[in-house]
């Protein structure tokens, strides 16, 4: 059997992380057995779709470089066939047109919470004569929902998980407008695509046994099911804005590595033994539904953090500084020019040692691209203020040097330490970060010299001294 697994979101806002989970899982199931995965868009909800949200997730699935088989089918767009299956279903007597009025449902409603049953509909058009259906009045397709006995999913991660019949109405397939509900659009779609696996969250657990009902009356074979349980935020709750960022937008835009993501996001729910770093290659070739676990996961940023490291240390550099370009720009203001990308290169190991995101590597290699005069941030203007003395040493010193490296400059900061700091190397150090980056926090300040050159040096220490 060929593997045919699909990616279905709703286009109602920004991907979420959740989201993201199932369609990698749906990604490599699909790789490691030579299947396809299709993307379809479940848009049968006309007023609550927005095209935004269709771009907003094709553009977050090329960031997590999760690629398709195939057109991304819209659902809205096949509702011709969906109705066509409707009607087939009431023709084979499966189903059945229901004329019930708002006001007669709104009773049965009434009736049942009064009652404390599980569903509200009575039926009474499940075997009524067609003649007797009130004139004007547009029906909805209702399904025959099994009456008596139990109803079992056969679920990959769940286990069988059944449910009595009685828990199962003769819920709505077509409305009486004319249009789909999602229940019937999905089974159509999905058997029409050839969908063989239907990975998805938990919470459309219920809907699995609604959907069997409608596979049973075609009389077609049901896909494999594997219920991925939810992602909990750090505190156990259910993952949420109030969390932090819940969208996979956010995380790209907070500098995080779209290997990194995938990675952390397959850890969530799914292990290979005690592994944590799993490359996508590898990820392909151990993917399995076995070991998905039943708990829900929770989120920690902390750990997020620590994989993103781990692939920005990885990360071939010049790749860094070009995912890096829109943060120089939209943080600072600033261009990366040849110049700067060539100094931001030479430094580019410890830079890559020290950052757990881009946004912190950009921060502190921006200097690099930036030009005298330097804006100060507070703590780096207090300490240039306090230091003038140590400064014009400095200036004097890397002047008269014949050559500028991480070795002489740190010799002279050094000497400059023994006459003017008690012998502290940190408290000219640090004055001298101060100038030559504009802030408090960078990468070895004696490489940065040696990378700037003696000029650039030269000059970004004469801009910092007063008068």
């Amino acid at each position: 059997m060929s593997i045919v697994t699909r990616f279905p979101p709703s286009p109602t806002g920004m991907m979420h992380i959740g989201t993201a989970r199932t369609a990698l899982f749906n990604w490599l199931y699909a790789k490691r057995h030579g299947g396809k995965m299709l993307f379809r868009i479940e848009d049968t909800d006309r007023a609550r779709h927005s095209e935004e949200a269709v771009t907003a997730l094709i553009n977050a699935m090329h960031w997590l470089e999760l690629d398709w088989d195939g057109d991304i089918v819209s659902q809205f767009e096949q509702r011709d066939r969906h109705v066509e299956a409707a009607k087939e279903l009431v023709e084979k007597g499966q189903a059945y047109y229901c004329y019930c009025s708002p006001e007669e449902l709104e009773e049965m409603r009434e009736k049942a919470k009064a009652e404390g049953s599980n569903s509200f509909y009575d039926r009474r058009w499940r075997d009524a004569d067609p003649s007797t259906a009130p004139a004007g009045v547009d029906p909805v397709i209702r399904i025959k929902a099994p009456l008596e006995g139990s109803v079992t999913v056969k679920d990959r991660v769940q286990g069988d998980v059944t449910v009595d019949a009685t828990q199962l109405d003769d819920f709505i397939i077509l409305r009486s407008d004319g249009t789909p509900t999602y229940m019937l659009a999905v089974v159509v779609d999905d058997h029409d695509m050839g969908v063989t696996h239907v990975i998805r969250g938990d919470d459309h657990l219920n809907n699995t046994f609604r959907q069997n009902v409608i596979y049973d009356a075609l009389g077609w074979d049901k896909p494999e099911y594997a219920h991925l349980p939810l992602i909990l935020g750090p505190d156990g709750a259910k993952m949420s804005k109030r969390h932090g960022a819940a969208s996979v937008e956010e995380y790209r835009e907070m500098g995080y590595l779209p290997e990194a993501m995938r990675n952390y996001l397959l850890r969530l729910g799914w292990s290979h033994g005690d592994d944590e770093i799993i490359s996508t290659a590898q990820a392909i070739e151990w993917f399995n539904l076995e070991h998905i676990g039943k708990s829900a996961s929770r989120f920690d940023f902390d750990k997020l953090e620590h994989v993103n490291a781990h692939y920005m240390k990885e990360a071939d550099p010049a790749r860094l500084i070009d995912l890096c370009k829109p943060f120089y720009q939209s943080r600072h203001n600033v261009e990366v020019s040849d110049e700067a990308q060539r100094r931001i290169l030479a430094h580019a190991e410890e830079l890559q040692s020290r950052a757990k995101t881009l946004l912190q590597f950009t921060d502190e290699s921006v200097f690099y691209a930036k030009s005298v005069p330097l804006n100060f941030d507070e703590k780096a203007q207090s300490l240039i203020d306090e230091n003038q003395d140590i400064l014009a040493a400095l200036l004097e010193m890397i002047s008269d040097l014949s050559k500028v490296s991480a070795d002489t400059v740190q010799e002279s900061c050094k000497l400059i330490a023994d006459k003017l700091a008690e012998g502290k190397l940190g408290k000219v150090a640090m004055p001298l970060r101060a100038a030559i980056t504009g802030t408090t926090v960078s990468p070895s300040i004696f490489h940065a010299c040696e990378i700037l050159g003696q000029d650039e040096t030269r000059a970004r220490l004469q801009a910092a001294i007063k008068g």
